[in-house]
């Protein structure tokens, strides 16, 4: 049920002990007191008396139990504790907005009547002629990304939660300030509401936002930011009792084990994690992670042209690998299914719009089309509304595109899975 613009205010995840005092350079790098850069880290060990020292000493940014913790350092601290054999540690990554999808290729201060209803929306409810979209009604996206602009008047209606997994403490509440622009433009994609009715609709109207911010205003963040969210949204989807999709049009080539740990939990929690496939294609073995995970489904790129009577695999979006080609079956790299994401307008951080192009912005079509199909089955499984996605990509068959061919392929996957 849409909350009016309302946030839910939510119990602290309980993560920091102590946090040193950090600081940022006049090039935007972290620096300590004493103006040495820092970098974070994951601290671990078997040995409780250890790992509990460690935390004493350098605080902790996010403790995953089982896993370690994390903290910010600099390269003298760095390099001492890798002497400590009782202790292991390694930096931890960065992940960040798809490349292509990082620039707009168009910024509007007011709305274009004409765009109400994107090519990309028109495509996947299937109707040329659509003029509003509708549903996802009790069903929450949380976008993981840059934050999203919560008062642009056609997302503001949607907002449940805003927070901010950036910060030098575990997440501040109530804060989610979007000054890049790509998690506002992913959000309007999956939920836009159309404003008083002359802005854009995204697919699911009637859904619920969880806007996380876990990049920074440069589009990068650090895995364990966007791992902690990614189990922060499955835990408040358990002790709220609703269903979550998650939303994560982000990427790197390497992948995190806190962050694949994370995918798997909340998967197992009930959540369904939707994630871009990258903008590295044609070449095959290309998709990112988090989409590469058997756990998240992974969505490639379509573009508004018609070519052997489908629509088109963006050369830009990302390919699994030929060899699995044909199986129906999700192994970690393979494509799941495919959306727009060439062209694609939607909701701009500044109040108005833009129009960009990547997989970034095919997955939050996906992201609504699950939130759409969910509120009418409310009572459906993860798993379940992942196989219903699955079939109706079946019934669109992607034939056009480097890589797409008949049947399961790894380009475009199952197919374009579509509202009807």
């Amino acid at each position: 049920m849409k909350k009016s613009g309302k946030l839910l205010t939510s119990i602290m995840l309980s993560a920091t002990l102590l946090v040193p005092a950090m600081g940022v350079s006049a090039n935007g790098d972290s620096v300590d007191q004493k103006g040495n850069e820092t970098f974070r880290v994951l601290i671990d060990s078997q040995n409780q008396k250890e790992l509990q020292n460690a935390k004493s000493k350098y605080g902790v940014q996010w403790d995953f139990a089982g896993e370690g913790f994390t903290v910010d350092m600099n390269e003298k601290q760095y390099e001492a504790l890798q002497k400590n054999k009782n202790i292991k540690v390694e930096k931890v990554p960065e992940f960040t907005i798809e490349k292509s999808s990082s620039k707009p290729e168009a910024v509007y201060q007011a709305m274009a009547a004409s765009q109400s209803t994107p090519w990309g929306i028109k495509a996947i409810y299937n109707d040329s002629s659509l003029t509003r979209t509708s549903g996802g009604s009790g069903i929450n996206v949380a976008v993981l990304d840059t934050g999203v602009n919560v008062s642009h008047p056609d997302l503001k209606n949607n907002i449940e939660q805003c927070k901010d997994f950036t910060t030098s403490t575990s997440f501040v509440n109530g804060s989610c300030t979007d000054r890049q622009g790509h998690g506002t433009h992913v959000a309007g994609s999956a939920l836009a509401d159309g404003g008083t009715g002359s802005g854009v609709y995204g697919v699911a109207p009637d859904a619920d936002l969880w806007a996380y911010k876990v990049l920074g205003d440069n589009g990068s963040g650090s895995a364990d930011d966007i791992a902690a969210a990614i189990r922060h949204a499955a835990d408040q989807a358990t002790s709220l009792k609703t269903k979550v999709v998650i939303n994560m049009s982000l990427g790197s080539s390497g992948e995190s084990s806190l962050i694949t740990n994370a995918v798997n939990y909340a998967y197992s929690k009930g959540v369904l994690i939707i994630a871009a496939a990258g903008n590295e294609g044609p070449y095959q073995g290309s998709i990112g992670y988090p989409g590469a995970l058997p756990n998240a489904v992974a969505v490639a790129a379509l573009e508004n042209v018609i070519q052997n009577g489908t629509y088109r695999v963006a050369d830009f979006s990302s390919r699994g690998d030929s060899s699995t080609d044909g199986d129906y079956v999700i192994q970690k790299g393979d494509v799941e299914v495919s959306a727009p994401g060439a062209s694609i307008y939607s909701t701009w951080y500044n109040g108005g719009y833009s129009t960009i192009s990547g997989t970034s912005m095919a997955s939050p079509h996906v992201a609504g089309l699950a939130a759409k199909i969910w509120a009418a089955n409310p009572s459906a499984s993860n798993a379940t509304i992942r196989k219903d996605l699955q079939n109706r990509a079946r019934n669109y068959d992607i034939l056009s595109g480097s890589g797409a061919g008949v049947g399961d392929d790894y380009a475009s996957g199952f197919g374009f899975a579509r509202v009807r």
